[in-house]
């Protein structure tokens, strides 16, 4: 297996949470009471039970490096999600640093900075 590191990201429902990324192509690959592992290909995202969590509040994160970001948000554009608030999904746009960065809020307030290195 290869070496690699998953984001550990909270959930105040699994059913909730497990919805909300099953409309973005992932599935679930783990439950149990007190882990969920979702994946869509090579990625993979991991959720601990947090009940009590204030969405606004969150200062959970991760960054997705994909090959594709336009790829990924296309698909996902076709939610219609807002872009604003929380949930939302922020478009990809180029960055001075050198990435294409698109932004996924889930509706547990994590943020996911999607990105792809420019050429």
């Amino acid at each position: 297996m290869p070496e690699r590191i998953t984001a550990n990201l909270p959930a105040r429902s699994f059913d909730l949470t497990g919805r909300f990324y099953r409309a973005l192509g992932f599935r679930v690959a783990f439950r149990d009471r007190g882990w969920m592992i979702l994946t869509r290909g090579s990625l993979e995202l991991e959720f601990f039970p947090h009940p009590t969590l204030e969405p606004a509040d969150s200062w959970f994160s991760a960054c997705v490096r994909v090959d594709d970001v336009d790829a990924l948000f296309g698909s996902w554009g076709a939610l219609a999600l807002p872009t604003e608030g929380i949930p939302r999904l922020v478009m990809p746009t180029d960055d001075a640093s050198g990435f294409r960065i698109g932004v996924l809020v889930d509706p547990d307030g994590s943020l996911l900075r999607c990105l792809t290195e420019l050429p």
